[in-house]
């Protein structure tokens, strides 16, 4: 476990073919466990250029796991035990804009969470705590992301309004024209609670998200072919690869705890006394939480 204190470890949360990373060394898969459950799947520890790494299958290898199933808290929990110190998610996406095309990557800074069927605090009854989620990433982690994407010559977007769907059907056209009046930019279905938990954990989080189509609001949406899509995946993934590979190096240099306040999210969070504190639900957050319990 880790606090902000201690050596930067960057995990990346996302898709199978993100961990495929050319210098990648000491790989090792490792099961993780959580009170919360279990995770995504195991967790691959790495090191690149001197950077410690930690990839977690966000739907499992094989993507075995649906948006509504993925287990949010025990995939946190573990990044957390695994003394994960900042987050990089990568997640593919629909463009709600028109200058958001496909193959566009977009630095997201900020959430609209239309999701209903997910736990989505660490805290509860016994426990009670309440994290503000005004800018629900990370500025500094996403500077870093966004300059390593400008050295990598990856087209990338700062800042952005990601619609969190619950899924796992897409939306109606007459939800996506609504997302659109919403100034929405691009939708998805994985960032929450995906965010909110790693605020809790105090965890720095950056989302990159990877446009792979136009949502059905588009008038040629319907002409998108499956080969198309495809096609984009795999280029956004090779993207991803060289994304982390240049942002990996970046987030070494952080010698101090996150000056945004991401590795001290808590401090003043925990609204519950001493004597009325749950105390099985105090034992399943000693890695979350265990630095101020």
């Amino acid at each position: 476990m880790a606090d902000g204190t201690s050596t930067p470890v960057l995990g990346i949360i996302g898709g199978s073919g993100v961990y495929d990373i050319d210098g990648l060394t000491n790989k090792e898969w490792r099961t993780v466990e959580s009170p919360f459950g279990a995770p995504s799947d195991q967790l691959l520890f790495g090191d690149l250029d001197g950077q410690k790494l930690v990839f977690l299958p966000r739907h499992g290898r094989g993507h075995r796991i649906p948006p509504s199933e993925l287990n949010f808290r025990a995939n946190i929990d573990a990044m957390k035990r695994a003394g994960v110190t900042e987050i990089l998610s990568v997640s593919a996406v629909g463009s709600l804009k028109e200058d958001l095309p496909p193959g566009t990557f977009v630095i997201v800074d900020q959430f609209i969470d239309r999701t209903f069927a997910r736990n989505k605090s660490f805290f509860g009854t016994g426990l009670v705590a309440h994290v503000s989620m005004a800018h629900p990433t990370c500025e500094r982690l996403s500077d870093l992301v966004e300059q390593a994407a400008a050295e990598a010559g990856i087209v990338a977007v700062r800042g952005g309004t990601y619609l969190v769907m619950e899924g796992p059907q897409f939306s109606t056209k007459a939800e996506s024209e609504l997302y659109r009046q919403w100034g929405c930019d691009v939708i998805g279905m994985t960032n929450m609670p995906e965010a909110k938990l790693a605020r809790e954990a105090e965890i720095c989080y950056a989302s990159v998200a990877m446009v792979t189509d136009y949502d059905c609001w588009h008038p040629d949406h319907d002409a998108v072919t499956v080969d198309a899509i495809v096609k984009v995946l795999l280029e956004n993934a090779d993207r991803a690869r060289l994304l982390v590979k240049t942002v990996a190096p970046k987030v070494t240099g952080r010698s101090v705890p996150c000056a945004k306040g991401c590795h001290t999210a808590l401090d003043n969070a925990i609204i519950t006394h001493g004597e009325g504190r749950d105390a099985s639900l105090v034992a399943c957050l000693d890695a979350v939480a265990g630095r101020v319990l």
